[in-house]
């Protein structure tokens, strides 16, 4: 007899559905086909212990499963669920009517217990783009594929069930989830606040204007200044997400596998912070089982690079096309796919080996050409691609002693909000340009003008402190965002004045 269920194959971030074919027939051999990977190849011996302990049987017949489409790879354990949901139907061990309805997908355990699989989200969306009723699903990963609308979401512990369900003999129920009453419980959770940093207010402002226009940051400054601590607090400045950024951030994390029942939908924006040891394949994804890596894993959200010189020149390097595409294109000899990867790039690194060139207290002991050579560790096309550079002294005592709050994160982020609006506006007619730090030249020219005084200033600046001619399109959209930030409809001197402040590594001389 031949059946057929449907699992459902992620590629990226998107997934297609696999029609499992299974027929059963006179013989005694066993044929697996479709181009399965080992770890597919080996779902034979766990379901027929998972079946054997359900009291079901492996059927004593030729049994022949073909996995379309059969030119495409179909990899992970995942399969098992409806690989023997369709042996048992097509032994006539259970009912076949409603196979055609679901989505099935679940490792199954050698005690028949379901196993949590990877990538349901975007099953989920392609289940509903392809009419199917729902899906059946381990019972770990039924809320995440539930946040889906429209569609029934069956959470399941063991094979048993799944059959009972089948067979019509179970009452289960899908899986509720309201998903914009999900979403509006956690936009509003912060774990790190603005008030917890006593002092560094220029530092405070330099973030809030990154946040305000999407702008690339790197922080210089001594051990124990605060970089760290600053940077984790900027996603809590950063506009809350809207539901369809959400939606996007999830399918990464669940293609990656980084979400549970507890997080079904990411509704803070993402913050990774990579150790500086990491591959290539590491931060942008790949590998022998395609996987995305940190930088679209900071999707929607910020990518913190903590000591940025200590990471491998090639690390660093792979991020030039992405920081300006905002996408990641890994091609190899048998696949081809694409990973967003539309992130706020915040760096942060000591000013020497040693950490303490330019310290208002400590002597820095490197030797002549030490800290040129440390910073030239950074490339310039890279350090091209980041708006603001701000360095960071350490905190007086009298400082961190003040008992007085600082701002709190919520009170900044209105103010960034309000600039972000203001930017949508503005680019409204543009589905590639979101923000300030990604207008074009041409933008630049019909957006960032600044008036009569705040030219001479920024030519001024040009000429006397020696800033390369690549700082001159930063310190222009930089000026814009921090007009937005007064709701200033022209960029006035004290803008350009102000934005040039945030160009310390373009200044010639710099660490010599």
């Amino acid at each position: 007899m031949l059946v057929k269920t449907f699992g459902s194959a992620v590629s990226g971030v998107d997934a297609y559905t696999i029609t499992i074919e299974v027929n059963v027939s006179q013989g005694i051999r066993f044929h697996l086909v479709g181009l399965p990977d080992n770890a597919v190849k080996e779902s034979q011996q766990r379901i027929e212990s998972a079946l054997k302990i359900s009291n079901y049987k492996w059927p004593g017949h030729k049994i022949v499963i073909n996995m379309a489409p059969a030119d495409i790879r179909k990899e992970g354990s995942s399969y098992d669920l409806p690989l023997a949901i369709g042996v048992l139907a097509a032994s006539t061990q259970i009912d076949d009517s409603l196979l055609a309805n679901y989505i099935i997908m679940g490792e199954l355990s050698l005690d028949g217990s379901l196993q949590p699989v990877k990538g349901v989200l975007p099953m989920a969306i392609k289940a509903k783009e392809e009419g199917f009723k729902g899906c059946i699903l381990p019972i770990q990963n039924a809320k995440e594929a539930a946040v889906v609308g429209g569609l029934q979401v069956y959470g399941f512990e063991n094979i048993s069930e799944v059959i009972g369900f089948l067979d019509g003999q179970s009452d289960a129920e899908p899986i509720q989830l309201n998903t914009e009453e999900e979403f509006s419980k956690g936009i509003q959770t912060v774990d790190f606040d603005f008030s917890d940093v006593k002092g560094q207010e220029s530092v405070k402002r330099a973030l809030e204007i990154a946040a305000a226009g999407g702008h690339n940051l790197i922080m210089i400054g001594p051990p124990g200044a605060g970089k760290s601590m600053l940077a984790k607090r900027l996603a809590s400045i950063l506009p809350p997400l809207s539901l369809d950024e959400a939606l996007e951030t999830t399918k990464i994390h669940s293609v990656a596998g980084k979400t549970n029942s507890k997080n079904s939908l990411i509704t803070q924006r993402p913050f990774r912070s990579p150790h500086h040891t990491i591959s290539d394949a590491g931060l942008i994804g790949g590998g022998s089982f395609p996987q995305p890596g940190e930088i679209s894993l900071a999707h929607n959200g910020v990518l913190f690079l903590d000591e940025l010189p200590e990471f491998k020149r090639t690390v660093l390097e792979v991020m030039r096309q992405p920081l300006e595409d905002r996408n990641i294109n890994i091609s190899r000899a048998r696949f081809s796919i694409d990973y967003p990867a539309s992130f706020m790039l915040v760096a942060s690194m000591n000013p020497c080996p040693c950490g303490y060139f330019n310290h208002p207290e400590k002597q820095c002991v490197c030797s002549p050409g030490v800290v040129q050579k440390y910073l030239s560790r950074i490339s310039g096309p890279l350090l091209d691609r980041i708006d603001l550079h701000i360095e960071v002294v350490p905190v007086p005592f009298n400082k961190l002693a003040e008992t007085p709050p600082s701002e709190k994160s919520i009170e900044v982020r209105e103010r960034v909000v309000n600039a972000r609006k203001l930017q949508n506006e503005r680019f409204a007619s543009n589905e590639k340009v979101h923000c300030n730090a990604q207008m074009t030249g041409r933008m630049l020219a019909k957006y960032a003008t600044p008036d009569e005084n705040g030219m001479a200033i920024l030519k001024t600046a040009m000429e006397r402190l020696d800033l390369s001619a690549r700082a001159y399109d930063r310190i222009l959209k930089v000026s814009r965002t921090i007009a937005d930030l007064e709701d200033s409809v022209s960029i006035q001197s004290h803008h350009v004045a102000e934005a040039v402040q945030y160009r310390s590594l373009d200044r010639s001389g710099w660490g010599a």
